[in-house]
């Protein structure tokens, strides 16, 4: 019996509100948003001017960790969630740079990120890239769908960029992470950067308010509370500290940002 027909409905994309990763792609100088993202963006730039900057110090860091990975770290996998809009370099392009063989899992749940999903999927012919629509929440779902790509016997890293301050604990933002890295072999990693307000307390309460008011969800975290995630893992050096601060050996500094003071914290972990 043949199966049901595939559905080629167009991904509906939710404009009537700001969404985290377009935001962040104009941040970033991207085009993939809307009107209703730029207003927001807009807003938080009056509130806090250096925020392109940061977002750029960010992702400058997910290209350094991955470096370090796939030639310090030993790890040819990677389960990249929350991976949001394409930006190049992307994750793989990293990763395959230095490793062509190397395997990478993309995840998100946005329609957006599924519409730009074919720029995510031409990687080098020794490697394998795959790209799975889930949600965070839906760990074992992901986990399954990344299976059939990774091998979780073997290490893989876990790649958490700026995406754990959108889950509240009520929501089990800890529960999701120890469940995914419960899945993971000895040696694999866990690679996280994370928003904070313990270095711009007034200018993060104003933008929690913003985002309270477009009925979106942002939970800063503290260090200890960052740290929480990290339990039972061997932290990298230099441990949690400021983006810029993780290895800046392994690439190029973000213009402007010796005079940004960094809004997060990263870290990566090693599974024993």
């Amino acid at each position: 019996m043949a199966g049901p027909e595939p559905d080629t409905t167009p991904p509906r994309i939710d404009t009537s509100r700001p969404h985290p990763a377009r935001m962040y792609d104009w941040f970033l100088g991207g085009k993939d948003n809307y009107e209703v993202d730029v207003a927001m963006g807009q807003q938080m730039l009056a509130v806090e001017p250096t925020i392109p900057v940061m977002a750029k110090v960010n992702r400058a860091f997910m290209h350094r960790a991955t470096r370090w990975l796939a030639e310090q770290g030993g790890v040819h996998q990677y389960l990249d969630i929350g991976t949001g809009i394409p930006t190049e370099p992307n994750l793989h392009q990293v990763a395959q740079e230095s490793v062509p063989s190397a395997r990478i899992v993309y995840c998100d749940n946005d329609p957006i990120v599924l519409a730009h999903a074919e720029a995510l999927l031409s990687g080098t012919p020794a490697g394998a890239i795959d790209y799975v629509q889930a949600d965070l929440r839906d760990a074992e779902s992901i986990l399954e769908q990344a299976g059939k790509t990774l091998d979780f016997d073997r290490p893989v890293a876990l790649s958490l960029i700026s995406m754990l301050h959108f889950v509240t604990d009520e929501d089990g933002a800890y529960e999701i992470v120890e469940r995914l890295v419960s899945a993971l072999a000895p040696g694999s990693h866990l690679v996280m950067s994370h928003l904070t307000a313990d270095f711009h307390p007034e200018q993060t309460a104003q933008v929690e308010e913003m985002y309270k008011a477009n009925r979106l969800t942002l939970a800063p975290r503290t260090r200890d509370q960052f740290a929480a995630f990290f339990k039972g893992l061997d932290l990298i050096e230099p441990g949690i500290t400021a983006a810029e601060a993780w290895h800046p050996e392994l690439g190029d500094p973000v213009p402007g940002q010796a005079d940004v003071v960094t809004g997060g914290y990263v870290a990566v972990g090693r599974k024993p």
